[in-house]
This record gives C-alpha cells, structure tokens and sequence, in this order.
C-alpha cells in the first residue's frame, strides 16, 4: 500500500512567517484561539502580543501572567474594585513596592500606560520601574482629593523624562492644576508631542491665559486637544488673542481640536430653535485666516464654540489654501460656512481635500449648501450633521447621491425637517455602502410620510455638476418631479446617475440595485448603528422607518434623554428591544440611560420610580440570543448623585444567556449582582461609576470592595463551556 501523502498545513510555515502573520491577527479572541492551537503557537502569540488590557481584582496582582514580555501598551485602568488605588488593597498591601516589582518583571518594555490614578502614591510606586514609558493616559473619575496644585503630575514628571503624549481626557483634576507643573518641568514641555485636555469634567474649561501658558510651555505639540471656555461673558474666555497665540506658539501642530465644555456634554439641542445663539463668540474671520496661515502642517481641525461666529465661509476658503493637508474639520456654532450663489462654489465647499466633515448648529446651512459641499468635497467618507435646521431630505439625498462612491459613515442629528424615515429616505442612494449610521429616533408625523411618499430625487446629476442651479428655492425643486402632477412635469423623468459604470433609476422604494434598474430595503454592509429616543418613545417603528433588513449589523447604540418626572407612565409595556431579533448578526449592545432623570426612591403618588422605568426598557432583553456583549447605563437621580442598577434590571439582564461581557456603568447592590451568575458564559463584569463626579462613598448596601471581591470570586469559581 502506497504511504499516504504528506498533507502540508500551516503549521509547516517558517516560525519567522507565521511569527508575522499571527501578529496581524488584532482580534483578542481570536489571539486567544490561536494561542489554543499548539504549544508552538502559544508561543509565538505570546511574543507578538504589543496591547494588553488586565482585567481581575487588584488583590491579585500576584497572579499577573508572566509570558507577554513583549508588551509594550499596557492598560490597567479596569482592575476592580474599580477607581480604588491600584496598590492599597492587595493582598500585599503591607508591601506594595513588591507589586509593583512583579508589574516590571512580567511587562519589562512598557512604553504606553493607561492606570486608574485615584491618588498620586500609585504612580509613585509604578512609574520608577517604567522610565522608558513615552505615552501615558491617567484616568480618575473620583473628587481630586485635597493636595496642593499640581501634585497629581509630579510623579509623572519626575520620572518619565522622554514623555511625548499625555492623555487626561478621563482625568478629574482642576483646570489649574496643569500649568504650574509644566513650569516646574519645563524639559517635559519640551518634549511633548501629544497633549490631550478634552475633559468633559472641567465645569468651565480651561481659560485663554491658561491655554497660552501651555502651548508656550510645549512649543513642539503635533497634537493638541483642549477643552475650552467660549462665552465671552466669563472672564478669561478664549478668543482671536488665544487663537493666535497657539499658532504662534505651536507652529508644528497637526491636529488641533478646541472646544467648548457644553458641547463635550453632546446633549441633544431642541428641533426648534433655530440654532442661533444669543451672543457672539469674540473670533473673528481675520483671527481665523491668520491661525490658518500659521499651521501649514494641520491634518485635523475643530473648533467647536457655544456662541456665533457669523459670516465664516471666507475663512474656510483660505483655510483650504493655507493648509493643503487638513483631511478632518469639525464646527460647531459657524454660519456661513456655505453660502453658494448660482454655480459658484465658496466656503467650506473649497476644502477639496476633506475626508471628514462634522458641522453642528450651522443655523443658515440650506440644501444649496449641502449640495455645494457634496460637489467641492468628493471625497468625504465621513459626514455628521446636527442642529441644522433648513436642511430637508431633498438636500440630504442630493449630497448621498453626489457621494455615493465614498461615504460610509453619516450622522443625522437635531435637524428639524429629518426625523428617522426621513434619514433613512435620503441615505437610499448609499445604503448599500454605508457602515456607521447615526440617526434620531423621531417618528414622522403622518403627514411627514405622505409628503415622503410623494419625494423621488429625479435630479440631474450632470445639471449639477455643470453648476446650472441657482439660490431660488423655485429652481431647485425644478430638479424634482412630482408623480402627482402633469404639468409642467407631466412625464414622470427619472433621475440617472453613474452608479458601478452604468445608469441606473432611483425610485422612491430606494436601496441597493437589483439589475432592473430599481433598488431595494437591503442595508447590506451596515455594522454599526446609533440611536437618540426621547424618553418615553417607543423604538418599535425602527423597522417601519426603513431598518428592516440589516444582514451584517453587528452593534448597536441607544441612548435614551429626557425627564421621566414629567411622565407618569409610559404609553406601552415595554420599550420595543425585540424588535433588534431580526439583527441575526447583533452582538453587541450599549443601552445608555445616563442622562434620563428621574426619581430614586421618593416618586409621587402616580408617578413611576427609576426601577420600574428599568424594567420598561430593558424587557424583551433576553430574547436577543445574539447578544454578547453590553454596556449598559442605569438612569440616575441627580438629586443624589445616584446611578444604580435596580432589582427588576437585575432580573431582566440575567435572562441574556449567552452575555460574556457586562459593563454596568454605575454601582449596584450585591445581591442584585448574585443573580448574573445565572448567565452561565459570562466572564467579564465591570462597574463603573465613570460619570463625573463617581461617588466617593458608596452606601452601606452597595458594591464595596469587599463585596465586589466575593462575586468575582462566585465568578471566576463557575466552569465555562470555552
């Protein structure tokens, strides 16, 4: 009998080639399952693995393994008990130089650091044993305890000589505490690359004087991210003198980012404001042409105020000339920014090169504008519009059409004239293509959907191009046709556009081609969906609206805002969360109630307490068998600084059976957490009060440490099926 043939696999590669292709694999489960192939392959993961996140109790920090000394990011901001100090409730904590010791010997080429620094004495004990460390992110979301300005940054400074980016987006500290530390370092100013302030903590934000100091004190920043204070009614606001200043100081930067405190906050504005503020910001076109003139090298702007700057269109014209380079741009509060007249494009609609465009509150923006900057940029992948209330689906469905061979991800918020159908309506062009989606859940009135059903985009596309449209609305809607009217447009013209080298008609039931010239309801690439609800609304019309078939959507985003004290129940049962089972594909979840207020304890008479309000939005949460992973935000009441999971959302998550990872972003009773351990495959659970200020104490019947410890333990004790 012949001997059977040698079957090559795999694993018969040179360890130097799969060496480099298990270190493509970016996935940390699938690292992991390649790690459970072989002896051979264990190896070679582990000394590929550059990212690692330790997750697990902090008094068992002597059980760090010790076979990824390859690592090189390390983030150990996540070991719970969450927001205590790192080395003061080990088992060793009579010795904590000896944990920090065993970090050093089991992650000896650390160079980028994220910890949880609740106090200075953490990074006193770890930071000596890192000194090659370049990059580093503090997170803190408790009170900045009472020491003296600065002291949070000296053990930073004094030990990593060679720090290059510094990361304090999650760090609760004082505006003030930042500048007489750099001054005390000034060889760390120097030296800094990246520098990170968009912290949505500081209740002001950091004022002109004190941006001036540290773009003085780090003259050599690529990257700079500030969170700022606008309003020219405060004293020490930022304007055209603090502006000009960062350009002078910082002639290098690359990506500059400054806003305002209440736009971090990113709470939906009202539909029916016209998005004009009542005062004027102090900057001025000038100001904005000269800080242009002096960063040739920028790559990234925002700047994103809470009051106007009016009549800014010819800034953005020199800012496409200024700086050839600038591939994302991000605006909040500008008008003017598009203002074509006839053919003539102007504006920001100059920026050619722009590959990314958020614009929000441009009250004056038309769908002329929209078009033009459809037209100017061609190569937007990226395009977020909010609180732009003159744009309708018309406009918005011109710009999809124009971009269609490159927009993937668009976000469509706070415009009054596009609730969710009628997003959905003007994305058909590209709903074929589209990956990120963000759109408001606001059901369209009836009368909304009969004048939906009656809009077809039959628009000329070479018309456009040629640049024949005017500034009349009456010449616009020229480019549409109406199916209801005869004259002058009796016969029904359809719109052809190139689409994949070929003409193809767009009919109002929209959506992807299917060969007859017509599209249909199929979002075919959509992975990741984002939701706004008002409190109360139900998310069951999602389908209606145009959501029915997402074959590859994988995550999904709800946040619910509002004030539930002004209801005294909702209009139904449940909130609508099985209507996402016909996602096959849905995985993961984030389920925010954060900013949906309402009582704790003391509800009136007639009126629903938070944990009922619990149980309406999270029923039907265990029907989504797909479902893996979840973020999930408890509604608070700001009365009490409370956010806390209650029993009814305790027994409705423990019917997720197939959870692995559960992230509660607030605290919780233990004998509401014992009831997760029901969810027989789940492995990572976290609490978080990561909301400004965290509690420093928690109530007698919450999660303490202690009580935090014996459910890992619980945890960790269960047998788990991989």
């Amino acid at each position: 009998m012949a001997a059977e043939a040698y079957a090559t696999t795999l694993n018969d590669l040179p360890d130097v080639i799969l060496s480099n292709i298990i270190a493509t694999v970016s996935d940390t489960r699938s690292r992991n399952s390649t790690s459970l192939v072989c002896r051979k392959w264990l190896h070679l993961e582990r000394s590929t693995r550059t990212r690692l996140t330790l997750r697990g109790n902090a008094r068992d920090l002597f059980m760090v393994p010790s076979c990824f000394r390859s690592v090189t990011h390390l983030d150990i901001s996540l070991l719970s008990p969450w927001g205590h100090s790192l080395l003061s409730i080990s088992s060793y904590s009579d010795d904590p130089v000896l944990i920090a010791h065993l970090l050093r010997q089991a992650f000896p080429l650390i160079s980028s650091l994220t910890v949880y620094a609740r106090t200075p004495s953490t990074l006193e004990l770890l930071l000596p044993h890192w000194p090659r460390i370049r990059e580093i992110k503090l997170v803190r979301w408790h009170q900045r305890p009472q020491l003296p300005s600065g002291s949070d940054f000296v053990p930073v400074f004094e030990n990593l000589v060679g720090l290059e980016r510094l990361d304090l987006s999650s760090f609760y500290c004082w505006t003030e505490d930042l500048v007489p530390a750099l001054e005390a370092y000034p060889g760390i100013g120097l030296g800094l690359k990246c520098l990170n302030l968009m912290n949505p903590s500081f209740s002001e934000g950091f004022k002109g004087q004190e941006v001036e100091d540290i773009t003085k004190a780090c003259p050599n920043l690529r990257e700079l991210c500030v969170a700022c204070m606008f309003d020219p009614r405060y004293i020490g606001f930022v304007g055209d003198q603090s502006l000009l200043a960062v350009a002078a100081n910082c002639p290098n930067l690359e990506r500059l980012c400054l806003s305002d405190t209440t736009a971090l906050l990113n709470v939906r504005a009202d539909p029916n404001e016209d998005g004009v503020g009542n005062e004027d910001a102090r900057i001025g076109v000038g100001t904005l042409i000269e800080v242009f003139s002096g960063l040739p090298l920028l790559e990234e702007f925002t700047l994103d105020v809470c009051n106007n700057v009016r009549e800014s269109g010819p800034a953005f014209e020199m800012l496409h000339k200024k700086c050839p380079r600038l591939r994302k741009l991000k605006l909040g509060q500008f008008q003017g920014i598009c203002m074509p007249v006839e053919s003539k494009l102007d504006g920001i609609a100059l920026c050619e090169g722009l590959q990314e465009l958020s614009i929000r509150n441009v009250a004056d923006l038309t769908d002329f504008g929209l078009i033009a900057i459809a037209r100017g940029c061609s190569r937007l992948v990226k395009f977020h519009v909010q609180g732009c209330k003159k744009i309708t689906v018309k406009g918005m469905g011109t710009l999809a059409s124009l971009l269609q061979r490159t927009l993937i991800d668009v976000k469509i918020s706070s415009c009054k004239n596009l609730g969710a159908m009628s997003s959905l309506k003007a994305l058909k062009p590209i709903q074929d293509r589209i990956l990120r989606l963000h759109i408001d859940c606001v059901w369209d009135s009836v009368e909304q959907l009969e004048d939906l059903d009656r809009t077809e985009f039959n628009f000329d596309l070479n018309r456009l191009d040629e640049g024949s449209f005017s500034g009349h609305s009456a010449e616009f809607n020229n480019y549409y046709s109406d199916p209801a009217s005869e004259e002058p447009h009796g016969k029904r013209k359809k719109c052809k556009y190139l689409y994949d080298q070929q003409y193809c008609s767009y009919d109002q039931i929209g959506g992807v081609c299917n060969g007859n010239g017509y599209y249909g309801k199929t979002w075919d690439r959509l992975q990741n969906l984002s939701l706004w609800i008002s409190v109360g609304e139900l998310l069951t019309p999602l389908v209606e609206a145009g959501l029915e078939n997402c074959p590859n959507l994988e995550e999904i985003h709800i946040k619910v805002e509002g004030d539930c004290r002004d209801w005294s129940k909702p209009s139904s049962r449940e909130f609508g969360l099985h209507t996402l089972v016909q996602y096959p594909k849905l995985t993961k979840m984030h389920l925010d109630c954060g900013d949906m207020l309402g009582f704790a304890h003391t509800a009136p008479s007639g009126h629903m307490d938070l944990s009922l309000w619990e149980r309406f939005y999270l029923y039907g949460i265990g029907g989504l068998s797909s479902l893996t992973e979840l973020d999930y935000w408890p509604p608070q009441d700001r009365d009490v600084n409370q956010r806390s999971l209650s029993l009814p959302a305790a027994g409705l998550l423990q019917q997720c059976l197939r959870l692995r990872k559960l992230f509660i972003h607030g605290t919780a009773h233990e004998h509401f957490m014992n009831f997760l351990l029901r969810i027989p495959d789940l492995r990572d659970v976290q609490l978080r009060e990561d909301y400004y200020p965290a509690p420093e104490n928690d109530m007698s019947t919450e999660m303490r440490a202690d009580s935090c410890s014996r459910f890992e333990d619980a945890l960790n004790g269960r047998q788990i099926s991989d």
